[in-house]
């Protein structure tokens, strides 16, 4: 993951970016912010046993093994370059809107909001689905709605007690409930058969299980550009955060996956999500089989803490760039924290999470392909829109390599609108619908006086899109 500095000259003004904050509130340093982004992204290697289920071990080996250069790879590049040019919480909102303007801005936020709720609403469900093998009256009815519901009650209070509590929660997570695949994975070193890696699996593939499994474990890189205000020295954290991450989120799936696949012979349809439990009390006894489970409580903790976050703080970057109402932005007393953001967000994601596991993913991978296309568009045309921007670190390509770089995931993206469902197509695209509706609905509440918003947005939003306060930062150079 190649990024290169550009140098800054000692009489360069640093460019305030709205969304930014002022707060002295504790910032996020290097190792949180890595497990941060790791649970933004994995968590683990739960839920990636579904790609075995649809295209068989080789597949999945190698969906996970050039997966991450054709996506993971130039997301986080891309989220690298703009995160430290354009250091607020808008993150991706930002982007957009000093690429091509208000409207496109207004339908990157909620579209990338909308994706990310759906995420959240995610983890509750895979948390009880994991603690429903343990204890079997959670497998159906009250019960498991009832746990689904106070899960997401007590994670979205420890959410609201601080970004920095939530990021050293995220390291502990993720080294307890990684630990239990290490044993597993060395554990099934002596029983392992090179050759059941070659297997194409002995049913017909199911390519739009196994591209959305493969999607869904390893995007959401930028999620945490919705962060960058509450980092520490954005500039040189982030980049580094993600070249660690990227590579740590990898080796996390690969390690148990060839572990797995080579040691345990059973029936493809057995590779459901939480599989990788079942094998490890074949490879070494029911303790670790519960070791697992508990790992994958936790995981889903941490990845319902880190994506919550991003969603809290992006709608606190959208009321400071004037996309929502100020009160969206408002932040606890107590914890500093953007209550309403966590509220509205846990609120949204606890009614999404009782529909179909099956059908939250698919339907959060094809709002955030549309977000994406955006994404990658914005990152193409700001290079060109605003050259002498100043991007302490940027990707080392020229415009045409950029757009090359953009276009091969692009393809990807397709591939993932293609093989949609038609429950997918009726939620995405009334989703769609409803964030094209959501910009003249909040233009027509901004004209007519009836909440108060920030005035950044017309500040910033010169008719075409380029950033004024940018602008007048190069002019004055």
């Amino acid at each position: 993951m190649a990024i290169t500095e550009t140098s800054r000259s000692s009489h360069e003004l640093p460019v305030t970016t709205p969304g930014s904050t002022t707060s002295t509130a504790k910032k996020l340093t290097l190792v949180p912010l890595i497990f941060l982004i790791y649970f933004e992204v994995a968590g683990g290697p739960f839920g990636e046993e579904p790609a075995v289920q649809a295209a068989g071990p080789l597949l999945a080996i190698l969906g996970f093994l050039i997966f991450p250069f054709i996506w993971s790879v130039p997301e986080a590049l891309i989220t690298a370059e703009l995160s430290t040019a354009f250091p607020g919480n808008g993150g991706f909102v930002i982007w957009a809107h000093r690429a091509f303007g208000a409207f496109v801005g207004s339908m990157m936020g909620s579209l990338k909001f909308l994706s990310g709720v759906i995420n959240v609403a995610s983890f509750p469900v895979l948390c009880v689905t994991y603690l429903d093998k343990l204890f079997p009256v959670l497998e159906s009815g009250w019960p498991r709605n009832v746990c689904i519901f106070a899960s997401t009650v007590v994670l979205s209070f420890l959410n609201y007690t601080g970004l920095a509590i939530v990021g050293y929660a995220a390291v502990v997570l993720g080294l307890v409930s990684l630990s239990p695949f290490l044993v597993m994975s060395a554990m099934a070193i002596p029983k392992i058969k090179p050759h059941r890696w070659g297997s194409l699996g002995s049913k017909k593939k199911d390519w739009n299980l196994y591209f959305n499994t493969l999607f869904w474990n390893l995007n959401f890189w930028d999620n945490v550009s919705t962060l960058a205000g509450e980092v520490d020295n954005p500039q040189k954290t982030f980049p580094l955060a993600l070249l660690i991450a990227v590579i740590f989120t990898c080796v996390a799936y690969l390690i148990p996956l060839f572990a797995v696949t080579g040691a345990v012979s059973v029936d493809q349809s057995r590779w459901e999500t939480g599989f990788h439990a079942e094998a490890a009390e074949m490879i070494a006894g029911k303790w670790l089989k519960i070791w697992i489970e508990v790992g994958a409580v936790l995981s889903s903790i941490g990845l319902f803490e880190a994506q919550l976050s991003s969603s809290a703080y992006q709608l606190e970057g959208m009321a400071e760039l004037g996309f929502l109402p100020k009160f969206f932005g408002l932040r606890s007393k107590w914890f500093n924290t953007p209550w309403v953001g966590i509220l509205l967000s846990a609120l949204m994601s606890l009614g999404l999470s009782y529909m179909d596991f099956t059908d939250i993913v698919a339907s959060a991978n094809f709002i955030y392909t549309l977000g994406m296309f955006l994404e990658f568009a914005s990152f193409v045309w700001l290079r060109k829109k605003l050259p002498e921007l100043k991007r302490p670190y940027r990707v080392p390509l020229k415009i045409p390599g950029l757009v090359v770089m953009c276009l091969v995931p692009s393809a990807f993206l397709v591939l993932i609108i293609v093989f949609a469902t038609k429950i997918v197509y009726l939620v995405s695209g009334l989703m769609t619908v409803g964030a094209v509706g959501w910009y003249f609905l909040i233009n027509y509440l901004r004209e007519k006086k009836i909440f108060e918003f920030n005035e950044d947005t017309d500040l910033l939003d010169n008719g075409n899109g380029e950033c004024k306060k940018v602008e007048d930062h190069h002019d004055s150079r």
